[in-house]
């Protein structure tokens, strides 16, 4: 299965330190040769602090050839800065720890940096040193103490780029060390800052270009930061106990949506997975927090954007839906379910969802197919589920007594059949449904339309600012 694997393509928007789990995943499962993965082990360990672990793979890879001085050199070095930065760090958690110090401090940034500076000296350059101390230990695995630092580090700064990556670095050092719940907050408030971080005016990037220096576009860098944030959030999202509601939440949000279909189709594999895993099963424990509308419809909002995008990206789990819900060919959705079910077993994000995706697939398929037909062979649903006979009637009669299936179908357990005698919909009923769908995607696009007439308009004021400051200089030349 290998050319469903796709470690190949997520690692790439990973820091390297998560891409290890990655990898040694693939050493476990063995989709790809245990040499080339070590070599890609030695490569990305050769780019940190962890000599030792850098020295073990060179030793497995190349049995009969002598290590390279560089490794030890580099030790040595390591040790040096690593007493410089912990003397530094220190001298300013020796202030903020003080009890009294930790009570005078405030929401406001500016208001702790002048308290620190006219009672303790202490100067943003000097609180800077938290972060290089931070950065430096998660350099060389150290996650949870690079956690802490971090974390002292952006409560105190007022530099918003140091900020930021300090919030990347909290929440990788939290994935690393499976502190989920926490790592659950650090991602909201990093999704919040980013989400937070709208475009510059006009008159900024047009003092930037007038210095000579290259202007970013703000649009473009928050793309590529939800980006990256799409792809760190797999890990929270797959080892939270409401992650893969929350993924769904999050991910079929406009704001996200847009990026997936844009930067990284890919994604939809996870959508498409968390979707099904999501779905109601017999065998699935009632959850205690109610669900949003966006997630108990997020086959059907799933399925529409799988259609839309298939042109760029399919795989098994993607294809097992279309099959489903767009063709309704139910030979291919059973074949693609098949290698659907490798696909998932081999992921390392949704290897240990196996049985509760293959068991909310049946489902699916169960409900689809008595949708359509009204008599129903036991024994070639049994078929239709990859179910042996005897085991595909035992969990098909299970299915509908305790579903609402179960309203609508007879078992003739003699003939080994299914009767479904479902009372047609009214027809104002689905004339009903269909309107209140367009009344909202009509009100979204409305919404959209006013927020991009209003940026419209102010970048036509700051145009016409920039140009009536720019007049009496060209009337005088």
């Amino acid at each position: 299965m290998a050319e469903y694997d796709l470690s190949k393509t997520l690692i790439p928007y990973l820091d390297r330190h998560l891409s290890f789990p990655l990898l040694a995943h693939l050493v476990e499962t063995g989709v790809f040769p245990a040499d080339e993965v070590q070599v890609a082990q030695y490569e990305l360990a050769k780019g940190t602090n962890m000599f030792d672990y850098a020295v073990s793979l060179f030793q497995q890879i190349y049995p009969n050839q002598e290590v390279p001085k560089e490794f030890e050199e580099k030790r040595v070095n390591a040790v040096s800065t690593h007493e410089r930065l912990e003397h530094e760090a220190q001298a300013v958690l020796d202030v903020i720890t003080i009890p009294d110090v930790a009570q005078a401090l405030r929401q406001d940034k500016n208001q702790n940096l002048q308290y620190l500076k006219d009672n303790f000296n202490l100067t943003l350059e000097q609180i800077t040193a938290l972060y290089n101390f931070g950065k430096f230990q998660y350099s060389y695995g150290n996650y949870s103490g690079a956690a802490d630092y971090l974390y002292h580090f952006r409560v105190l700064s007022t530099d918003p780029d140091l900020t930021i990556s300090a919030h990347w670095g909290k929440l990788a050092s939290d994935i690393l060390t499976g502190k989920w719940e926490v790592a659950l907050e650090e991602l909201n408030s990093l999704r919040e800052a980013i989400d937070s971080r709208t475009p510059a005016p006009f008159a900024s990037v047009s003092s930037s270009a007038n210095n000579n220096t290259p202007a970013v576009d703000p649009a473009l860098s928050q793309l590529h930061s939800r980006t990256w944030l799409v792809h760190w959030s797999l890990f929270v999202y797959f080892n939270h106990d409401q992650g893969r509601a929350l993924l769904l939440e999050t991910f079929l949000s406009p704001a996200y949506l847009n990026t997936i279909q844009t930067s990284c189709p890919w994604i939809l594999r996870y959508v498409a997975a968390a979707a099904i895993i999501t779905s109601p099963t017999p065998t699935s424990k009632s959850s205690s927090v109610p669900q949003s509308s966006r997630v108990k419809n997020a086959v059907r909002e799933v399925v529409k954007v799988i259609q839309m995008e298939n042109y760029q990206y399919e795989d098994p789990v993607t294809a097992f839906l279309m099959q489903l819900h767009v063709e309704f060919d139910f030979e291919s959705a059973q074949k693609e379910l098949q290698k659907a079910e490798k696909v998932v077993l081999d992921d390392f994000f949704l290897g240990q969802f196996h049985d509760e995706f293959l068991e909310s697939a049946r489902c699916l398929v169960s409900e689809a197919y008595c949708r359509i037909h009204q008599r129903i062979d036991i024994g070639d649903l049994s078929d239709r589920l990859n179910l042996p006979r005897a085991e595909g009637e035992k969990w098909i009669v299970n299915l509908i007594r305790e579903t609402r299936m179960g309203q609508d179908a007879k078992i003739d357990l003699e003939k080994n059949l299914i009767q479904i005698s479902r009372p047609p919909q009214p027809v104002y009923q689905s004339v009903i449904e269909k309107t209140r769908g367009l009344a909202i995607r009509t009100q979204a696009l409305g919404a959209a339309i006013a927020r991009s007439g209003a940026a419209a308009a102010q970048a036509n004021v700051s145009t016409s600012v920039q140009v009536q400051s720019v007049e009496p200089v060209a009337a005088v030349v």
